[in-house]
């Protein structure tokens, strides 16, 4: 049986771990959690994008090796993935002989087709994005965007991948395949830059210009040009050519930022794979940005979030919980810390946080911390179990659709209904009740509220595996590695040992 394959975008060595970086991660990983718990098999990968021109300046301006440049930056970005609690099961490095190797036989395949030949260039070129621009790529009034950077006009020789040949084929496939792209409207965008002619893709670079990158088979005297073999991590990394490749590809999703949809990931690379043979991958996720006050966040305006101070201050999980909150998939969202820290004390600490402890400390108090039988079956108890079954079946409508900030909502609403709930049974005034109804009223609202937080403990499980994973512990239970048996209301609680009162989420001193 097939995996489910799931790949990031891999990092490039040159930058330092941000809040975009943390968040394609996290994304990434909820997907995966999500499948995992769904019963399927997972190949989740992720990694670092070592080689170009950047990179070659960054370690001779540090005055070291290149590689011994990304061996650090690659320890930078595996340490965000645990910090994060990112459950990848392989991590690729573009400098990896797994990788150069199938770099190298992908090109010589694709020259032995004829698909790339050698020509004269003469244009412009664009050092920061390591690529060619034309007069297209310029802003209405002749200047090129800030995004280029410093743009030269060069004359050289290069090798050319014959990608134009392809386009009439492109634009049919994404036409005809609407689940190509998610979400759906980011296909428009594809489709209107194919609207103009596609140029052959240069895909080689001079060793007197470059030398730190993958030798071109055929043609030592030339290095391969960073996208083409950036790209081919998400084959190499699964053994291609190798009989367990077809176990993984092709990927069900690759997890990338709107700004490397086109042309890198829409137009390159189901071309390169259409003109090998080879399938073209199931689905582009692509996520938006995170702004901060409706801008980009950039080094230039200062306003960059190193996630590592948030982790390192309110825990993995809270952080997790605000990027998957606040993120509609697909769109851009802004970052404040004002709204951060109102989701960690409302919905974390005063929703959350409060049920456990409340749940906790009366069981004790009133059950010997001991989860007694559910033997009472009023209106309140039937309104939160039904309440609970619609709960589930939406949340899990909503993760299969990719849409987790409304599946957290949703949730959360359901464990506001318990705390409800509480207030309306009050066990603290129960308890004072001498009526023999009120003391199994008693019990059985302490059980239905443990009951109603091991449910909720398994329905975050894909989004905070670590509180998730505490909460059940706390009641008694393992960590849920399934959804399966896990979601239906019931008693499988009864009788179980709870932990005494914790604070999860310890409130926040000025």
């Amino acid at each position: 049986m097939k995996n489910f394959y799931i790949t990031t975008a891999i990092d490039y060595a040159n930058g330092s771990p941000h809040l975009g970086h943390a968040y394609e991660k996290v994304l990434t990983d909820v997907i995966a959690r999500y499948k995992r718990l769904c019963g399927e098999n997972v190949r989740f990968l992720t990694g670092l994008d070592e080689h170009g021109q950047k990179v070659q300046q960054s370690a001779r301006k540090a005055g070291i090796e290149p590689i011994a440049f990304c061996d650090a930056q690659a320890e930078k970005f595996r340490e965000l993935c645990r910090l994060l609690n990112i459950s990848n099961d392989d991590y690729i490095r573009t400098t990896q002989e797994r990788h150069k190797k199938v770099v190298r036989q992908l090109l010589q395949k694709l020259f032995d087709k004829g698909e790339i030949y050698k020509a004269q260039y003469k244009g412009f070129y664009s050092a920061r994005q390591e690529q060619f621009l034309l007069e297209k790529d310029k802003n209405e009034d002749g200047t090129w965007p800030e995004i280029f950077g410093e743009v030269v006009e060069i004359t050289e020789s290069n090798y050319f991948f014959k990608i134009g040949k392809y386009q009439e084929w492109l634009v049919k496939y994404i036409s005809s395949h609407e689940d190509f792209i998610f979400p759906r409207f980011r296909a428009k965008q594809v489709l209107e830059f194919l609207k103009e002619p596609l140029n052959d893709l240069c895909i080689s670079r001079p060793k007197e210009r470059l030398e730190w990158g993958i030798p071109l088979p055929f043609d030592e005297n030339y290095v391969t040009y960073v996208w083409f073999d950036a790209l081919v991590n998400y084959i190499s990394a699964i053994g291609y050519g190798e009989p367990d490749f077809e176990k993984n590809w092709p990927a069900n999703f690759h997890v990338i930022g709107k700004d490397i949809l086109v042309p890198p990931h829409a137009v390159y690379w189901p071309i390169m794979l259409k003109a090998l043979g080879i399938e073209i991958p199931q689905s582009l996720l692509v996520h938006g940005w995170w702004l901060s006050s409706g801008e980009k966040m950039s080094k230039s305006l200062g306003n960059i979030v190193n996630p590592l101070d948030l982790i390192s201050q309110f825990g993995t999980d809270p952080f997790r919980y605000f990027l998957m909150r606040e993120m509609n998939v697909g769109q851009d969202s802004d970052f404040s810390a004002d709204q951060f820290l109102t989701r960690y004390t409302s919905d974390l600490g005063n929703d959350l946080g409060n049920l456990v402890s409340r749940t906790l400390n009366m069981s004790h108090r009133y059950c010997e911390g001991v989860v007694k039988a559910q033997q009472i079956d009023e209106e309140p108890e039937q309104t939160l179990r039904n309440l609970w079954g619609q709960t589930a079946d939406a949340a899990m409508q909503m993760y299969e659709g990719m849409q987790f900030h409304t599946a957290l909502e949703t949730a959360f609403n359901f464990i506001r209904a318990i705390n409800r709930y509480a207030e309306q049974r009050a066990p603290w005034k129960l308890a004072k009740s001498e009526d023999p109804q009120d003391k199994l009223r008693l019990e059985t609202s302490l059980a239905c509220m443990a009951e109603g937080l091991r449910l909720a403990a398994v329905l975050l499980a894909p989004i905070m595996p670590q509180v998730s994973e505490k909460i059940l512990n706390l009641l008694g239970q393992k960590s849920a590695e399934k959804f399966e048996g896990n979601l239906a209301w019931g008693q499988s609680l009864l009788g179980a040992k709870l932990a005494p009162q914790e604070i999860l989420f310890p409130r926040l001193q000025k």
